[in-house]
């Protein structure tokens, strides 16, 4: 298996939502917080926030989870509204100093639990590391797979396409960024590949002439990061099974978590369950036993279909409450065995275009605390 990033670079800051749980626990701090923010907020002095002062701190939100800005998108535009609901309970016009820290402290909180759930690793990709597995000893074997790979499912390929394609299919842990990016192959991918136009690119390509010539072209990508850095936000989840062990293994909180996920399950007049509202359930209990939500992970939709397989989920009988919830605890059950026989780790790589520091002011401590 590849080695970790988080592992490999030393350099990596760790957003694992220690740092806001820190802030939110610490009542002092977090009341000189929640004053400094509110005051800065609040433009006319009158001690209450309205809807038109709260947009700068709804957006700021937005742009810390992740959001593109508002206006952009709708999907994204209605969880900003939900923000802001959260603050005025979609009545109030005015919120006042208590309300503000009571719903930021909820937001807050509810970041850190994902970040602590799915820790993000922030990476700067400056060549060195491209560089090292260049004129290390795997490179060349590796470049050997890669051509028989490339070569297979496109024969008829250029040096260019061969090249790109090999670019393409380095990882973040071999010091590349993700090529995908348009930014990626705008301003590191598409020069690089230009200088070498000294060599025929187009030219049919063998196996040595390939090794040879990508190994120039990746030195002057690894030259290009060097001179302009690219920032990578990594992820990555190892689903094992250990969340569902854990849950299972405790009845008070199984019970709770079940009961918890079919508050909101559509009952018939004499208070059965259709087994087609499984997945609903299941969806509601995958935060506390370590699960993404379904279609969010092919190769977890695939475990989950086979369990779901194994007691007939899609046959619609209706259920009594107990029994639903068997049957849940067994999908559950399913689920646990085939992860501890093959577990699933789902990378994920993103680059981050926007300056960490100021993607989002409201979340940050004022320098005066």
């Amino acid at each position: 298996m590849e080695e970790s990033p988080r592992k490999k670079s030393g350099a990596g800051q760790v957003l694992d939502g220690s740092n806001i749980m820190e802030l939110v626990g610490n009542k002092e701090v977090f009341s000189s917080f929640v004053e400094h923010k509110f005051k800065e907020l609040d433009r006319d002095r009158d001690g209450e926030l309205s809807v038109k002062e709260l947009q700068p701190a709804v957006a700021d939100i937005g742009a810390a989870l992740g959001l593109p800005a508002q206006g952009s998108s709708p999907d994204s535009d209605h969880i900003y509204s939900e923000v802001l609901n959260e603050f005025t309970h979609g009545k109030q016009q005015k919120v006042s100093k208590t309300e503000f820290k009571e719903v930021l402290s909820d937001i807050l909180l509810g970041m850190a639990a994902g970040l602590k759930r799915d820790p993000i690793v922030i990476l700067r990709i400056d060549g060195e590391d491209l560089e090292e597995f260049i004129n290390g000893p795997t490179f060349e074997p590796e470049m050997v797979a890669l051509y028989s790979e490339i070569k297979s499912a496109d024969g008829s390929g250029s040096l260019r396409d061969y090249i790109a394609k090999a670019l393409a299919k380095l990882t973040v842990e071999q010091g590349m960024p993700p090529s995908s990016d348009p930014w990626v192959i705008s301003n590191i991918v598409e020069p690089a590949l230009q200088s070498c136009t000294g060599h025929d690119l187009d030219k049919p390509v063998s196996q040595e002439t390939f090794i040879e010539e990508f190994k120039k072209v990746a030195e002057t990508v690894a030259q290009h990061l060097k001179e302009q850095h690219v920032i990578v936000a990594h992820s990555e989840n190892d689903f094992d099974g250990s969340g569902i062990k854990r849950l299972l293994s405790n009845k008070f909180e199984l019970d709770k978590t079940l009961n918890t996920a079919i508050e909101n399950v559509s009952k018939d007049r004499s208070g059965k369950l259709s087994k087609e509202y499984l997945r609903v359930a299941l969806d509601a209990v995958g935060p506390t036993a370590g699960l993404p939500p379904l279609g969010a992970v092919e190769q977890m939709d695939k475990v989950v279909q086979d369990a779901f397989n194994l007691v007939n989920a899609e046959d619609g009988k209706l259920l009594k409450e107990d029994e639903f919830k068997k049957i849940l605890t067994e999908i559950l059950g399913s689920i646990m065995l085939q992860l501890e026989g093959n577990p699933i780790s789902v990378y994920s790589n993103s680059v981050v275009h926007e300056p960490l520091a100021s993607s989002s002011t409201l979340l940050q401590p004022s320098s005066e605390l």
